[in-house]
Parts: structure tokens; C-alpha cells; sequence
């Protein structure tokens, strides 16, 4: 079974409305979708907190095999609106315990700075069977929706992430702690680090319909 983790419930209305999807249950404020033979979805909630919740939350009481992780995502790249990434690995770019030693980004109790995803050259031969143009590469999680700044500079020259976000991270570090595997599909939302990006957004509707006509079916060929 797969599971396709989301922060907010409109991240998912364009499967919803697109599918016979049924709403399974709601458990602890989190919605559990049903939306195609074998593949539930999930909205969490924002942040790592509710992020990490919600996922060990839906393994307890759903055991899948794959959580995927869906949404958009700020860029530290050059890469235009509504590109779609492939993550091959996560890092928390707010975990900070260098006062004790650690490298920065260290997430103890795992002890690691970077989480991979699994099967990524699995996961990218899927993607090219289904047509779909994208991008491989890292993904930074923290605590907040980050904007073009002294804070988004220092993580790009720190981890080299190639996008930003408030949610992976934490179902990263949830999934390897239980032993499911994970991987995630990002939609660049917004462009940091650059001069040219003051007034440049995409239309949220139309950005996620685009990524949940690739996750969909992406979560199909996973499952076989």
C-alpha cells in the first residue's frame, strides 16, 4: 500500500475531484483519503510537527509500504515555476546542536544529516516512462516558510539544498525510524536567492493540479 503524505488538504482537491475517492477517516484533526485501489492520502498539517504526526499516525493504523510526500517547495535554483523535483535526499536545516559537537543539521537519535530517499534511480525510471520532465535533487525542511533573505543565503551556502520546504524533512526521519520507505515530488512554488524572482509566483490551483497528474500516477507504477 501507498501512502501520499500532504500538509494541507486543498494540496489534494485536484485528485479528490479527479477520482472516486472516499474519505476513510479523520483521526487526531488528520483527514485519510482513499483515492485509488491500494494508494490513501494524507493532509498533516504545516510543519515539521504536524508533519511527523501525522506520518507515524497513518503507518500505525494503515502499515503502508512507500509514503510519498507531495507539495511545493521554495528554490534555491534557477528553475522555473511549477518544475517538478525528484527528492534524493532531505536535511533539517533548523536542527542546530553544534553546541554539544555536532555537525549542524545533525538530527540525533538517528545521528544523521541526511535522510536519502529510496530507490531513486527506481523512481526516476518511472518518471521517464510516464513522459514527465523533472529534476533530481536535495531538499532542506525547517520550521518556516522561507523568503529571499540573510537566513535563505546562509542555508543555500550551508547545505546546497536545491529546494526549501516545512514538511519532508520530518517524514523523512519518521519513515526511516519505522522502516517504510519514502520518497517525495516537489513543485518549485517560489524562486530564493535570485534578483529577478520579486514578483514572480505561481498559481497555487493550477501548480498542484500539474504535480497530483504526475503523483497519481507515479504512486500506481510504485505499487506494482
Amino acid at each position: 500500500m501507498i501512502g501520499l503524505a500532504y500538509a494541507m488538504t486543498g494540496e489534494i482537491e485536484s485528485i479528490l475531484k479527479t477520482t472516486d475517492a472516499k474519505l476513510l477517516e479523520m483521526v487526531s484533526g488528520v483527514p485519510i483519503y482513499e483515492v485509488a485501489p491500494g494508494i490513501l492520502a494524507f493532509a498533516g498539517g504545516v510543519g515539521k510537527v504536524n508533519a511527523a504526526m501525522s506520518t507515524q499516525l497513518f503507518i500505525d493504523r494503515h502499515h503502508p509500504d512507500w509514503i510519498i510526500n507531495a507539495g511545493v517547495a521554495g528554490s534555491f535554483l534557477d528553475l522555473p515555476i511549477g518544475t517538478i523535483l525528484l527528492a534524493d535526499s532531505f536535511i533539517q536545516h533548523d536542527v542546530d546542536t553544534t553546541a554539544m559537537g555536532d555537525p549542524i543539521g545533525m538530527v540525533s537519535t538517528v545521528n544523521k544529516v541526511e535522510f536519502p530517499t529510496d530507490e531513486v534511480e527506481r523512481a526516476r525510471a518511472i518518471l521517464d516512462g510516464l513522459g514527465v520532465s523533472y529534476q533530481v535533487g536535495k531538499v532542506a525542511t525547517g520550521e518556516a516558510f522561507m523568503t529571499k533573505g540573510e537566513r535563505a543565503d546562509w542555508v543555500a551556502k550551508t547545505f546546497s539544498p536545491a529546494l526549501c520546504e516545512m514538511e519532508g524533512g520530518a517524514i523523512a526521519q519518521v519513515c526511516l525510524r519505522n522502516q517504510v520507505k519514502f520518497t517525495a515530488l516537489k513543485s518549485v512554488s517560489d524562486r530564493l536567492c535570485q534578483e529577478n524572482n520579486a514578483e514572480e509566483y505561481f498559481n497555487y490551483g493550477e501548480a498542484m493540479e500539474k504535480l497530483n497528474a504526475v503523483v497519481l500516477p507515479f504512486a500506481q507504477a510504485l505499487g506494482e
